[in-house]
C-alpha cells in the first residue's frame, strides 16, 4: 500500500483535524473522480515507519488519521488504523465500497465513508449523494452524512 500524497484537513472529518493520506493504486474507475492519478500504483510505502515520520512531525497538529483510500489493500489498512488508535489518534476511511466489509474491525476505526462516487448524484455535501459518512460509537455506526450538507 502506498500514498501519493498527504495534508492537514479540516473538512473530510467533523470536529477533527486530519492527517489526511491519500492512497494509491484505488481499484474504481467512477466517472467524474476528482482524483485519478490516484488509480495508478504508485508512491511511497505505508508503513508503521513513514507513518510514524509523519506522526513524529504533524502529531500534535491533529487529532485524527485519514485513510483516503486504500480498499485494495483491506488487511493493510485495518492493521494501520489499529497502529494509529494504539498511538492514541482517532482513524477515518474514505472507502470506494457500496457498504463497509463484514471483516472490517470496526474497533479499529472512528468513522468511515462509504459510497463510490457517482456524478449525477453528488459528494457527501450534495442532498442526493449516495455516499455515506459514518461515526463509529460503541460498535454501532451512526450516519453522520447530514453534517456536510449545508440548509
Amino acid at each position: 500500500m502506498k500514498f501519493a500524497s498527504y495534508d492537514i484537513v479540516f473538512q473530510e472529518v467533523p470536529d477533527e483535524v486530519s492527517l489526511a493520506l491519500n492512497i494509491t493504486a484505488c481499484p474504481y474507475r467512477c466517472p467524474g473522480c476528482h482524483s485519478p492519478h490516484l488509480r495508478e500504483d504508485k508512491g511511497i510505502e505505508l508503513s508503521t515507519e513513514s507513518l510514524g515520520e509523519l506522526l513524529n512531525n504533524y502529531g500534535q497538529l491533529i487529532t485524527c488519521v485519514a485513510f483516503m483510500g486504500g480498499d485494495a489493500f483491506t488487511k493493510e489498512l485495518y492493521d494501520l488504523a489499529a497502529w494509529v488508535h494504539l498511538k492514541g489518534y482517532k482513524t477515518a476511511w474514505y472507502s470506494g465500497r457500496k457498504d463497509i466489509p463484514e471483516n472490517c474491525p470496526l474497533m479499529h476505526f472512528d468513522y468511515i465513508k462509504v459510497g463510490p462516487y457517482q456524478e449525477e448524484a453528488g459528494g457527501l455535501k450534495s442532498p442526493t449523494t449516495n455516499q455515506r459518512m459514518y461515526k463509529i460509537q460503541d460498535g454501532s455506526l451512526i450516519d453522520i452524512t447530514y453534517r456536510f450538507q449545508r440548509k
